[in-house]
Formats: C-alpha cells, structure tokens, sequence
C-alpha cells in the first residue's frame, strides 16, 4: 500500500489481472477484493455510468454467481446506493457476508439484508458513512488500554490532589479550545464551556435540539443559531484586500440538513455498539466539523463532543477530564494534518467561486466528497492526543498539584504567613531557579528575617525537586 495526500493506492503483481483484458465488472469485483469498498468512487461510478447498461451488468453477475461474496457486496451496494432495482430474484443461497470485512474495516452493529444475504455493517448509512480502516496503528491501539492508565493515574493521588489539578484541567481544556481558533473569551463564556464540560456525560442523547442549545451557550448572543445554517461557509486566511486562500469548503448548505440528521442517528446507534470508544470519539467529532453546521462555534462543539462520546461510552469517568484540546494546541502541526486529512484532497475536487465580498459559491456536484470521508487518519491522532494528554499533561498537572501543597505545608511550619502571600512566594521562587529576587522580596516580603528567607527558600526547592509522587 502507498499513502500519498490523503489517499490509499494498492499495488499488485501485473500477473494478478490485465487491465487490456478486464471488463467494468471484472474492475470492480477486482477492486472489493483487493481494495476494499470505496464508496465515493463506487457511488461517483454508478451515477456516470448509463442506467441501464449498468443495472444490466449486476444482474448479470448476480444470476453468473450468486454465492459469490463480491457480487453480493456489489448487489447490495449498488441497490442502496442508486436506490434502483435490479430485476433479479433475491439470493437465496450461501451464508451471510459482511459488507465491510471486520479485518479491514472497524464496523457497526450489523444489519441483515436477506434479499443480498449480506450483513449490513457500515458505521453510518448510505446518507452519511464515514470509515475507518484498521490501519497498522490503530491495530495496536487500545481503549481498554488507554483506561487502565487513566485509572491508574487517577488512582495514585489523593482526593484533594485530584479536585485540584482536574478543577484546573477544565479551565485548561476551555482556554486551549477557544485558542486553538485564536480566541479568547470573555470570562463569562469561558465559566459556560466549563460548566458544559463538567457534566459533559449528562448531554445525551445529542440530537439537534441539544447541539444548538450548546451552540449558544459557547458563542457571542448576536451568533447564536436559531437552526442548521442557511448559508455556505468556508475556512480560510485572507492574503490580501483582494485575495483569500481558501483551506476547507464545508458541505452546501442544501446538503446539512440530511447529513446531520444521519450524523446524529449514527451517534445514537453507535453510542449502543462495542465500537472503540475512542474511534466512536474521532467519528462523531471530526464528521461534525466537517458537516459545519452552524456560522460559528463548530471547532469548540467539535472538541466538547470528543468528551460528550468519551463520557458516554465510558472511557472518561464523571468529574474528570482529559485534556485533549490542550495537546491539540500544544500541537498544532499534527491537529491541522488531521484536519488536512480530508481538506486537501477534497480541495482538489470542488469547483468554486470567492467573490470580492469573501462569499463563497460551490459550482457542480459535491454532496459525495462528504458523505463517505476516511476517518482513519484522525482517529489514529486522537488515540495518540489522548495518549500524551493522560502520561503528560495530567501527570504533571497532578505531580505540581501534590509538590505545590508540600511546599506550602513547609513553608508554613517556618513562617504562618497569609495563604495569598505564601502562594506568591512559592510562585516567584520556583519561576526564579529556588530564589527570592531582591526586587521582589522588597516588594512583597520586607518583614522577613534573612534566615527565614533561606529556609523558605530551601524548603520550596525540596518540594519541587524531591522524587514525583507516581513513576511513570
């Protein structure tokens, strides 16, 4: 296999097939054998090939070989897709093939479909269904896994460690989501997004209704949503007065409606399956903010949704949060190549207008490009952001916790100063390398006793140097 901008090609031995020699059916029974079941070229083929000569050549491979399980995938997906009949009678032998072998594929809660003796397994429908591949990466990924360290982690502290650092994760989380998009909000919006985020698990089932609740909640009053969004929108970076470089073209606002309403039935559906939680996460996010459903808020919906299918599918616990939209900021490069994943090849493909105004016009045909995207990439980035953000960000932030509440427990039994100011000599020591400025003592600490200084001094560098609370 060879990745290159986004796409999967499949290299052969030449002895496998001669493309001279190869009929359509022989190309498409060659490639959901040997390339899996791609369904935007499939979906794109159907259209653009006649009708008739078409619905000809699959009763023709359905009466040829019926037991055949890449004749009935191709029955099943080219009556679902077209929405047209084939005049053949309904396969009546064989055992039941999945749609998506589970080998390849992560896959739904399957579905029988008698009259084509196939399980039914996409993650979505044939409205919306984004897939995810079981790429070498996610083959040794696991939710379990990433469970157990979280509990572990969570397990080696104590209660007040753990309402401490997790009290400040959720004004973390909130601050990097609205940076990530060079925001910052007005404290009132920020103690909003908090709030969601701590009863995250109590938001289900999302459904429309509830997404635009929180859209308003999270944004400015005057952009708040009454409903999907009724105009087109796009991301992008002005160069100058006159040009816009344009990086994602969301779905035309004709298409949102149908997209989101099979979304969220996936959501729901999904949220009940044994798939990965964490795949779950990817799927329901990302498709989310490719969708763009609303003018403004998608990016901070699309992170809170991460820990909505999170919480809900049980990898997270009440109360706790991990923060992922921190290592997204942290690292950014990597969160634009997810997104990437799909933008850059999809803007290879739409053909479309930005007039002098910054309004955008989507030319042709386009609804396809969004229906069935791969996922793959960005589940592979969140299983490692959720990875770094439980060894890393909440490790530390709990070490500190632990460490800072030494410091003050020594610190106090020197000197009984005012918390405030104890909190502000730890705070200027440990930003100082274990030293008291002068300017600063001067400042601040005038009424302390040069040995004093010395000993606070000494016992705040303890605390922070001494051995962490938990191995890694």
């Amino acid at each position: 296999m060879l990745e290159s901008g986004g796409r999967t090609s499949v290299v052969v031995p030449a002895r496998t097939a001669d493309p001279a020699r190869m009929s359509l059916l022989d190309h498409l029974l060659f490639g959901l054998k040997h390339e899996g079941v791609a369904l935007e070229i499939l979906d794109a083929l159907f259209e653009a090939a006649p009708e008739a000569e078409m619905t000809q050549l699959v009763a023709d491979a359905v009466r040829g070989a019926p037991t055949s399980k890449y004749v009935r995938r191709l029955f099943w997906l080219y009556e679902h897709l077209t929405s047209r009949r084939v005049p053949v009678d309904d396969v009546e032998k064989g055992n039941y093939v999945p749609l998506l072998d589970p080998n390849d594929y992560f896959t739904g809660p399957p579905e029988r479909s008698r009259r084509h003796r196939v399980d039914v397994n996409l993650l979505g429908d044939t409205t919306f269904a984004p897939i995810v591949r079981r790429s070498a990466l996610l083959s040794t990924c696991s939710a379990e896994a990433l469970r157990a360290k979280l509990d572990g982690l969570l397990g080696a502290f104590d209660a007040d460690a753990l309402r401490r650092a997790i009290s400040y994760l959720y004004t973390k989380e909130t601050l990097s989501s609205f940076e990530i998009e060079r925001e910052r909000p007005p404290k009132d919006r920020a103690e909003r997004f908090i709030a969601l985020l701590s009863h995250v698990d109590a938001h289900a089932p999302m459904t429309e209704r509830r997404l635009l609740e929180l859209q308003r909640v999270i944004v400015d009053p005057r952009f708040a949503a009454d409903g999907w969004r009724a105009g087109q929108v796009y991301v992008g970076e002005a160069l100058d007065w006159t040009r816009e470089r344009v990086h994602f073209v969301a779905p035309k606002p004709d298409d949102v409606s149908a997209l989101m309403a099979s979304l969220l039935t996936t959501m729901e559906r999904l949220e009940r399956s044994s798939l990965d939680p964490v795949i779950y996460a990817a799927l329901c996010s990302f498709a989310f903010v490719f969708v763009h459903p609303f003018e403004d808020g998608n990016g901070r919906l699309h992170r809170f949704l991460i820990h909505h299918a999170l919480a809900r599918r049980g990898l997270t616990q009440p109360g706790v949060i991990v923060p992922v939209s921190a290592v997204m900021l942290a690292r950014r490069a990597e969160y634009d190549a997810a997104l990437e994943a799909l933008s850059r090849p999809l803007m290879q493909l739409l053909d479309y207008d930005v007039d002098d105004a910054g309004r955008l016009t989507v030319r042709g045909e386009s609804l396809r490009h969004y229906r069935f995207f791969d996922a793959t990439p960005m589940a592979e980035a969140l299983y490692r952001w959720l990875e770094i953000a439980i060894e890393e960000d909440m490790r530390a932030e709990l070490d500190f916790v632990v460490r800072f509440r030494s410091a003050k427990a020594a610190a106090r039994s020197i000197v009984d100063m005012p918390d405030r100011l104890l909190t502000l000599f730890i705070k200027l020591v440990t930003q100082n390398d274990g030293e008291l400025s002068a300017r600063k003592r001067e400042a601040h600490f005038d009424m302390l006793e040069d040995d004093e200084v010395e000993r606070l001094q000494a016992a705040v560098v303890e605390a922070f140097q001494s051995e962490s609370q938990v191995s890694s």
